[in-house]
């Protein structure tokens, strides 16, 4: 299974939703109408999340997907070409676009979310398999579990026979085929997800290891558990190092943040970095996206990255 020689940049199986959040003093009942005080609408998904993170950091990105033909798919559209990115997307008349309820409480910060994430719930092996060359040509080729498990598996087995380099972000922690983890050379869960995914506590370093250790008899290549403020661990059979986290600022908003880290990993990367290396960058571009307010949009341009990791 030898690389194609020209593989470049990345290539991203995953959603896009429309985040629509309503700031209000409290969640109103049934059959009542209440004032807020808030509205901000903003690109969501993890998939096209990370893909602008990747786009920015330098990457070329390929975003396979699929949208409706409505306003949120226009949205989508415009978001990935004014960052570059060559959408492989699926249009459907039959389902929207997906979106977010996101109500957040005004006075402390609570919220309750319901996401319906409409066309993506149909993307499939065959839409996998019909951007099989996006995959084929990218260095490297990033999934996650907001689309159906089955399209992440089938686009993890075209990755693995190109000579690909494959990371699997098994977010949200949803059952998937024992299959997927042999396919994977590197999965990218954070402690929550890894003690879901285990079985095991991951509240340290040391349960992080075993986690990571049960990653590696699962068939993984290398196991990078983000853990929050202590920084992530890259632990592999040749290496198991503590990436220290980085202080970009004052933290405003961590949604997003491992999307951030997942798509400065793919961009370092497919730019040719080493492991730790392209660790190192993924937790500096995260730490300045948490400095920044939305998902999307909070996701740091190149130079940001290169400056912070120049100073540290």
């Amino acid at each position: 299974m030898s690389a194609v020689h020209n593989q470049r940049g990345v290539a991203i199986l995953g959603i896009y939703v429309a985040d629509l959040a309503f700031r209000a003093p409290h969640m109103p009942g049934v059959g009542q109408t209440i004032a807020g005080s808030g509205f901000a609408m903003g690109p969501g998904g993890k998939g096209s999340n990370q893909a602008v993170a990747a786009a920015r950091a330098g990457a070329e990105v390929t975003f396979i997907s699929t949208l409706g033909r409505d306003a949120f798919g226009d949205h989508a559209l415009a978001l990935w070409r004014g960052d570059g990115i060559t959408p492989r997307v699926s249009q459907v008349d039959t389902h929207p676009t997906g979106a977010a309820f996101i109500y957040l409480n005004e006075k402390n910060g609570d919220n309750a979310i319901i996401v319906v994430s409409g066309a993506a719930s149909l993307i499939g092996v065959a839409d996998v398999e019909a951007a099989a060359d996006a995959i084929e040509q990218a260095r490297v080729f990033v999934t996650q579990l907001e689309q159906p498990a089955d399209a992440a598996l089938r686009g993890l087995q075209i990755a693995r026979a190109a000579g690909t380099i494959t990371v699997f972000n098994p977010a949200p922690a949803l059952p998937f085929d024992d299959a997927v983890y042999p396919l994977c050379d590197f999965i990218t869960p954070n402690e929550h997800e890894a003690a879901i995914l285990t079985g095991l506590p991951v509240t340290n370093l040391e349960e992080a290891r075993a986690a990571g250790d049960a990653f590696l008899a699962r068939g993984v290549g290398c196991a990078l558990i983000t853990l929050g403020s202590q920084g992530a661990l890259l632990h592999s059979a040749s290496e198991s190092v503590l990436i220290a986290p980085f202080n970009a600022g004052p933290v405003l908003e961590t949604t997003g943040a491992g999307d951030a880290f997942n798509g400065g990993f793919a961009a370092a990367l497919a730019e040719g970095a080493t492991p730790r290396v392209a660790a190192r960058f993924a937790a500096a571009l995260a730490a300045i996206s948490v400095t920044r307010a939305g998902t999307a949009p909070s996701m740091p341009q190149r130079a940001d990255v290169d400056a912070l990791l120049a100073k540290a």
